[in-house]
Protein backbone atom coordinates (compact mmCIF):
# COMPACT_ATOMS: atom_id res chain seq x y z
CA UNK A 1 0.00 0.00 0.00
CA UNK A 2 1.02 4.00 -0.44
CA UNK A 3 2.88 5.22 2.16
CA UNK A 4 1.02 7.93 4.23
CA UNK A 5 3.63 10.99 3.50
CA UNK A 6 2.19 13.47 5.55
CA UNK A 7 4.52 13.47 8.80
CA UNK A 8 7.74 15.38 7.77
CA UNK A 9 9.46 14.22 10.88
CA UNK A 10 9.30 10.37 10.10
CA UNK A 11 10.05 10.37 6.34
CA UNK A 12 13.01 13.44 6.56
CA UNK A 13 14.88 10.97 9.52
CA UNK A 14 14.17 7.81 7.93
CA UNK A 15 15.53 9.21 4.45
CA UNK A 16 18.52 10.78 5.90
CA UNK A 17 19.31 7.78 7.65
CA UNK A 18 19.09 5.11 4.86
CA UNK A 19 21.40 7.41 2.76
CA UNK A 20 24.30 8.86 5.57
CA UNK A 21 23.37 9.11 9.38
CA UNK A 22 23.24 5.22 9.79
CA UNK A 23 26.19 4.73 7.97
CA UNK A 24 27.91 7.19 10.10
CA UNK A 25 26.41 5.85 13.43
CA UNK A 26 27.87 2.67 12.71
CA UNK A 27 31.40 4.67 11.93
CA UNK A 28 30.94 5.94 15.50
CA UNK A 29 30.36 2.47 16.68
CA UNK A 30 33.09 0.95 15.20
CA UNK A 31 35.75 3.95 16.61
CA UNK A 32 33.80 3.89 20.01
CA UNK A 33 34.71 -0.03 20.72
CA UNK A 34 37.71 -0.47 19.17
CA UNK A 35 38.78 2.95 21.11
CA UNK A 36 37.71 1.07 24.64
CA UNK A 37 39.09 -1.84 23.65
CA UNK A 38 42.57 -0.09 22.99
CA UNK A 39 43.15 3.23 24.39
CA UNK A 40 40.20 4.16 26.79
CA UNK A 41 41.99 7.13 28.25
CA UNK A 42 41.39 8.94 24.91
CA UNK A 43 38.13 7.72 24.30
CA UNK A 44 36.47 11.08 24.50
CA UNK A 45 39.03 12.64 22.50
CA UNK A 46 38.85 9.85 19.64
CA UNK A 47 35.04 10.54 19.27
CA UNK A 48 35.36 14.36 19.41
CA UNK A 49 37.54 13.56 16.49
CA UNK A 50 35.08 11.17 14.83
CA UNK A 51 32.21 13.46 15.39
CA UNK A 52 33.97 16.67 14.06
CA UNK A 53 34.23 14.60 10.94
CA UNK A 54 31.24 13.54 10.02
CA UNK A 55 29.41 17.02 11.03
CA UNK A 56 32.13 18.45 8.25
CA UNK A 57 30.99 15.62 6.14
CA UNK A 58 27.30 16.04 6.19
CA UNK A 59 27.19 19.68 6.59
CA UNK A 60 30.01 20.86 4.85
CA UNK A 61 32.74 23.39 5.97
CA UNK A 62 30.11 26.13 6.63
CA UNK A 63 27.86 24.08 8.19
CA UNK A 64 30.77 22.91 10.81
CA UNK A 65 32.07 25.92 11.15
CA UNK A 66 28.65 27.33 12.40
CA UNK A 67 28.43 24.67 15.12
CA UNK A 68 32.44 25.86 16.12
CA UNK A 69 31.14 29.13 16.55
CA UNK A 70 28.38 29.03 18.61
CA UNK A 71 30.56 26.96 20.60
CA UNK A 72 33.29 29.04 20.83
CA UNK A 73 30.95 32.37 21.32
CA UNK A 74 28.96 30.07 24.31
CA UNK A 75 32.28 29.02 26.07
CA UNK A 76 33.97 32.79 25.93
CA UNK A 77 30.39 34.14 27.13
CA UNK A 78 30.40 31.22 29.94
CA UNK A 79 34.00 32.83 31.12
CA UNK A 80 31.99 35.93 32.59
CA UNK A 81 29.80 32.87 35.34
CA UNK A 82 27.29 34.76 34.98
CA UNK A 83 24.18 32.54 34.08
CA UNK A 84 21.97 35.58 33.41
CA UNK A 85 24.38 35.99 30.45
CA UNK A 86 24.74 32.95 29.45
CA UNK A 87 21.24 32.55 28.81
CA UNK A 88 20.99 35.81 27.03
CA UNK A 89 23.89 34.22 24.84
CA UNK A 90 22.17 31.37 24.16
CA UNK A 91 19.02 33.21 23.58
CA UNK A 92 20.57 35.42 20.79
CA UNK A 93 22.50 32.55 19.02
CA UNK A 94 18.75 30.30 18.98
CA UNK A 95 17.11 33.58 17.35
CA UNK A 96 19.80 33.80 14.75
CA UNK A 97 18.30 30.54 13.41
CA UNK A 98 14.93 33.16 12.53
CA UNK A 99 16.36 35.46 10.76
CA UNK A 100 15.04 35.26 7.34
CA UNK A 101 18.60 37.00 5.75
CA UNK A 102 20.84 34.54 8.12
CA UNK A 103 18.37 31.69 6.62
CA UNK A 104 18.30 32.74 2.96
CA UNK A 105 22.29 33.39 3.49
CA UNK A 106 22.31 29.61 4.61
CA UNK A 107 20.40 27.99 2.19
CA UNK A 108 22.25 29.07 -0.44
CA UNK A 109 25.20 26.70 0.77
CA UNK A 110 22.91 24.15 0.00
CA UNK A 111 21.90 22.28 -2.99
CA UNK A 112 18.52 20.76 -1.40
CA UNK A 113 15.92 22.13 1.29
CA UNK A 114 16.85 18.55 2.87
CA UNK A 115 20.34 19.25 3.35
CA UNK A 116 19.25 23.28 4.98
CA UNK A 117 16.71 21.90 6.90
CA UNK A 118 19.85 19.36 8.56
CA UNK A 119 21.95 21.76 9.55
CA UNK A 120 18.67 24.32 11.12
CA UNK A 121 17.72 20.86 13.33
CA UNK A 122 21.55 20.42 14.08
CA UNK A 123 22.39 23.88 15.64
CA UNK A 124 18.92 24.17 17.22
CA UNK A 125 20.19 20.99 19.50
CA UNK A 126 23.28 22.21 19.58
CA UNK A 127 22.24 25.09 21.31
CA UNK A 128 20.60 23.03 24.27
CA UNK A 129 24.31 21.69 24.71
CA UNK A 130 26.29 24.68 24.68
CA UNK A 131 23.76 26.21 27.28
CA UNK A 132 24.07 23.09 29.11
CA UNK A 133 28.33 22.90 29.34
CA UNK A 134 28.01 26.72 30.12
CA UNK A 135 25.55 26.96 32.73
CA UNK A 136 27.42 24.15 34.46
CA UNK A 137 30.62 25.58 33.95
CA UNK A 138 29.26 28.63 35.61
CA UNK A 139 28.14 26.82 38.41
CA UNK A 140 31.66 25.02 39.31
CA UNK A 141 34.11 26.32 41.19
CA UNK A 142 37.33 27.56 39.94
CA UNK A 143 38.93 23.95 40.94
CA UNK A 144 36.57 21.46 38.99
CA UNK A 145 37.52 24.01 35.77
CA UNK A 146 40.16 21.61 34.63
CA UNK A 147 36.75 19.10 33.77
CA UNK A 148 35.28 21.85 31.93
CA UNK A 149 37.81 23.08 29.71
CA UNK A 150 37.04 23.89 25.22
CA UNK A 151 37.94 20.76 24.33
CA UNK A 152 35.76 18.89 26.93
CA UNK A 153 33.05 20.98 25.34
CA UNK A 154 34.02 20.15 21.96
CA UNK A 155 33.76 16.44 23.38
CA UNK A 156 30.49 17.14 24.52
CA UNK A 157 28.91 19.49 21.53
CA UNK A 158 30.35 16.87 18.71
CA UNK A 159 29.16 13.90 20.84
CA UNK A 160 27.55 12.03 17.33
CA UNK A 161 24.97 9.90 18.24
CA UNK A 162 22.98 12.84 19.94
CA UNK A 163 24.45 15.57 16.91
CA UNK A 164 21.16 15.78 14.70
CA UNK A 165 18.05 15.34 16.73
CA UNK A 166 19.23 14.42 20.38
CA UNK A 167 18.10 12.84 23.21
CA UNK A 168 19.75 15.43 25.38
CA UNK A 169 22.07 14.59 27.94
CA UNK A 170 23.15 17.64 30.69
CA UNK A 171 27.17 18.00 30.16
CA UNK A 172 27.42 17.08 34.46
CA UNK A 173 25.74 13.09 33.45
CA UNK A 174 28.32 12.91 30.07
CA UNK A 175 31.47 13.89 31.60
CA UNK A 176 30.99 12.14 34.64
CA UNK A 177 30.12 8.65 32.97
CA UNK A 178 32.48 9.21 30.30
CA UNK A 179 35.23 10.03 32.44
CA UNK A 180 34.27 6.59 34.30
CA UNK A 181 36.61 3.74 33.01
CA UNK A 182 34.86 0.68 33.60
CA UNK A 183 35.89 -3.10 32.49
CA UNK A 184 35.14 -3.94 28.65
CA UNK A 185 33.44 -6.99 27.82
CA UNK A 186 33.31 -7.62 24.10
CA UNK A 187 30.76 -10.06 24.67
CA UNK A 188 28.23 -8.19 27.00
CA UNK A 189 28.57 -5.20 24.00
CA UNK A 190 27.78 -7.27 21.65
CA UNK A 191 24.16 -8.88 23.36
CA UNK A 192 23.53 -5.25 24.24
CA UNK A 193 23.98 -4.55 20.49
CA UNK A 194 21.90 -7.79 19.38
CA UNK A 195 18.69 -6.95 21.34
CA UNK A 196 18.96 -3.04 20.74
CA UNK A 197 18.85 -3.59 17.22
CA UNK A 198 16.01 -6.55 17.08
CA UNK A 199 13.73 -4.20 19.51
CA UNK A 200 14.36 -0.98 17.31
CA UNK A 201 13.42 -3.04 13.92
CA UNK A 202 10.10 -4.28 15.68
CA UNK A 203 9.68 -0.32 15.99
CA UNK A 204 10.60 0.72 12.89
CA UNK A 205 8.26 -2.32 11.56
CA UNK A 206 5.47 -0.99 13.71
CA UNK A 207 5.69 2.34 12.53
CA UNK A 208 6.32 1.83 9.00
CA UNK A 209 2.82 -0.49 9.55
CA UNK A 210 0.81 2.58 10.47
CA UNK A 211 2.30 4.64 8.52
CA UNK A 212 1.02 2.43 5.32
CA UNK A 213 -2.34 2.02 6.56
CA UNK A 214 -3.95 4.40 8.93
CA UNK A 215 -3.21 7.47 6.70
CA UNK A 216 -3.61 9.52 10.25
CA UNK A 217 -1.77 12.51 8.96
CA UNK A 218 -3.32 12.46 5.42
CA UNK A 219 -6.53 12.83 7.69
CA UNK A 220 -5.38 15.51 9.48
CA UNK A 221 -4.28 17.83 6.22
CA UNK A 222 -7.44 17.94 5.06
CA UNK A 223 -10.20 19.48 7.22
CA UNK A 224 -13.24 18.02 4.79
CA UNK A 225 -12.58 14.30 6.70
CA UNK A 226 -12.43 16.39 10.20
CA UNK A 227 -15.67 18.59 9.77
CA UNK A 228 -17.55 15.47 8.97
CA UNK A 229 -16.16 12.90 11.39
CA UNK A 230 -18.16 12.07 14.34
CA UNK A 231 -16.56 13.02 17.90
CA UNK A 232 -15.63 9.33 18.76
CA UNK A 233 -13.86 9.57 15.04
CA UNK A 234 -11.97 12.73 16.21
CA UNK A 235 -10.84 11.33 19.44
CA UNK A 236 -10.02 8.25 17.75
CA UNK A 237 -7.68 9.75 15.50
CA UNK A 238 -6.36 12.09 18.50
CA UNK A 239 -5.43 8.91 19.99
CA UNK A 240 -3.47 7.42 16.38
CA UNK A 241 -1.52 10.33 16.57
CA UNK A 242 -0.40 9.94 20.09
CA UNK A 243 0.15 6.55 19.67
CA UNK A 244 2.68 7.10 16.66
CA UNK A 245 4.34 9.60 17.83
CA UNK A 246 5.42 7.45 20.96
CA UNK A 247 6.41 4.75 18.09
CA UNK A 248 8.39 7.16 16.02
CA UNK A 249 9.76 8.37 18.72
CA UNK A 250 10.84 4.89 20.41
CA UNK A 251 12.96 4.59 17.30
CA UNK A 252 14.18 8.21 16.44
CA UNK A 253 15.41 7.96 20.65
CA UNK A 254 16.36 4.35 20.66
CA UNK A 255 18.90 3.94 17.96
CA UNK A 256 21.09 6.63 19.39
CA UNK A 257 19.95 4.97 23.05
CA UNK A 258 21.83 2.08 22.06
CA UNK A 259 24.31 3.75 20.94
CA UNK A 260 24.99 5.18 24.41
CA UNK A 261 24.98 1.83 25.80
CA UNK A 262 27.85 0.89 24.15
CA UNK A 263 29.68 3.51 24.27
CA UNK A 264 29.66 2.77 28.28
CA UNK A 265 27.06 5.57 28.98
CA UNK A 266 23.55 5.63 30.15
CA UNK A 267 21.24 7.37 27.99
CA UNK A 268 17.86 9.10 29.01
CA UNK A 269 15.04 6.26 29.54
CA UNK A 270 12.81 6.10 26.50
CA UNK A 271 9.22 7.03 25.94
CA UNK A 272 6.44 5.79 28.00
CA UNK A 273 3.45 4.60 26.19
CA UNK A 274 1.24 7.60 26.13
CA UNK A 275 -1.66 5.07 26.59
CA UNK A 276 -0.48 4.72 29.58
CA UNK A 277 -0.47 8.54 31.06
CA UNK A 278 -3.55 10.59 32.26
CA UNK A 279 -1.92 14.06 33.55
CA UNK A 280 0.29 16.37 31.84
CA UNK A 281 2.78 16.34 34.63
CA UNK A 282 3.37 12.70 33.46
CA UNK A 283 3.33 13.28 30.03
CA UNK A 284 6.50 15.99 30.52
CA UNK A 285 8.01 13.74 32.80
CA UNK A 286 8.60 10.54 31.15
CA UNK A 287 8.25 11.36 27.72
CA UNK A 288 11.31 13.42 26.40
CA UNK A 289 13.35 12.33 29.84
CA UNK A 290 16.40 14.33 28.55
CA UNK A 291 14.95 17.20 27.75
CA UNK A 292 12.85 17.42 31.30
CA UNK A 293 16.00 17.12 33.19
CA UNK A 294 17.43 19.96 31.02
CA UNK A 295 14.16 22.43 31.25
CA UNK A 296 14.08 21.22 35.36
CA UNK A 297 17.97 21.28 35.78
CA UNK A 298 18.25 24.97 34.20
CA UNK A 299 14.98 26.88 34.54
CA UNK A 300 12.68 25.37 36.75
CA UNK A 301 14.59 24.90 39.80
CA UNK A 302 16.58 27.74 39.37
CA UNK A 303 13.55 30.10 39.03
CA UNK A 304 12.49 28.63 42.74
CA UNK A 305 10.33 26.09 41.48
CA UNK A 306 7.87 24.16 43.94
CA UNK A 307 9.62 25.34 46.70
CA UNK A 308 9.12 28.72 46.16
CA UNK A 309 5.57 31.00 46.66
CA UNK A 310 2.52 30.30 44.64
CA UNK A 311 3.46 32.86 42.52
CA UNK A 312 6.91 31.55 42.34
CA UNK A 313 5.52 28.67 40.83
CA UNK A 314 3.77 30.17 38.34
CA UNK A 315 6.79 31.58 37.22
CA UNK A 316 9.16 29.50 37.11
CA UNK A 317 6.30 26.96 35.13
CA UNK A 318 5.81 29.51 32.50
CA UNK A 319 8.95 30.25 31.87
CA UNK A 320 10.07 27.25 31.10
CA UNK A 321 7.24 26.20 29.00
CA UNK A 322 7.52 29.31 27.10
CA UNK A 323 11.37 28.38 26.54
CA UNK A 324 9.64 25.12 24.92
CA UNK A 325 7.80 26.85 22.78
CA UNK A 326 10.74 29.35 21.55
CA UNK A 327 12.60 26.84 21.07
CA UNK A 328 10.83 24.39 19.05
CA UNK A 329 10.16 27.37 16.41
CA UNK A 330 8.26 30.37 18.39
CA UNK A 331 4.90 29.62 15.89
CA UNK A 332 1.45 30.75 17.29
CA UNK A 333 0.38 27.47 17.85
CA UNK A 334 3.37 26.47 19.50
CA UNK A 335 2.58 29.14 22.01
CA UNK A 336 -0.87 27.67 21.92
CA UNK A 337 0.10 24.58 23.04
CA UNK A 338 2.78 25.82 25.13
CA UNK A 339 -0.14 27.62 27.32
CA UNK A 340 -2.37 25.34 27.51
CA UNK A 341 0.38 22.17 28.74
CA UNK A 342 1.39 25.20 31.32
CA UNK A 343 -2.56 25.39 32.46
CA UNK A 344 -3.29 21.70 32.61
CA UNK A 345 0.15 21.13 34.51
CA UNK A 346 -0.83 24.34 37.21
CA UNK A 347 -4.51 23.13 37.31
CA UNK A 348 -2.97 19.28 38.44
CA UNK A 349 -0.29 20.59 41.00
CA UNK A 350 -3.11 23.24 42.22
CA UNK A 351 -5.25 20.23 42.65
CA UNK A 352 -2.98 17.92 44.04
CA UNK A 353 -2.32 21.19 46.64
CA UNK A 354 -5.73 21.40 47.70
CA UNK A 355 -6.42 17.84 47.85
CA UNK A 356 -2.95 17.85 50.56
CA UNK A 357 -5.17 19.71 53.24
CA UNK A 358 -6.40 17.74 55.82
CA UNK A 359 -9.57 19.43 56.19
CA UNK A 360 -10.29 18.01 52.24
CA UNK A 361 -8.70 14.77 52.94
CA UNK A 362 -11.18 13.96 56.23
CA UNK A 363 -14.36 15.09 53.34
CA UNK A 364 -12.70 12.59 51.40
Amino acid sequence: LPQDPMDFEWSYWIEWGRERILWLLAGHLLVSQMSRLLVEKYKPWCLMVYGMAACWLLLGIKGFAVILLHAAISFAVAQFQLSLLTWLCSLILLSTLRIPAVEETKRKWYDTENEYYLLLFTVSVRCLFCTSFSLEYCWHAPAQKSSHSFPWMLAYVFYYPTFHNGPLVNFDEFSKQMRRQEAFSVKTNLRILIVGIIRIFFWWCLAELMIHLMYIHALYSSALPLESASYWALGGLALAQVLFFYVKYLVLYGVPGLLLQMDGLKPPALPCCVSLMHSFTKMWRSFDVGLHRFLVRYIYVPMGGSQSSLLGTLLSTALTFAFVSYWHGGQSYLWYWGALNWLGVIVESGTKRILSISLIQDLI
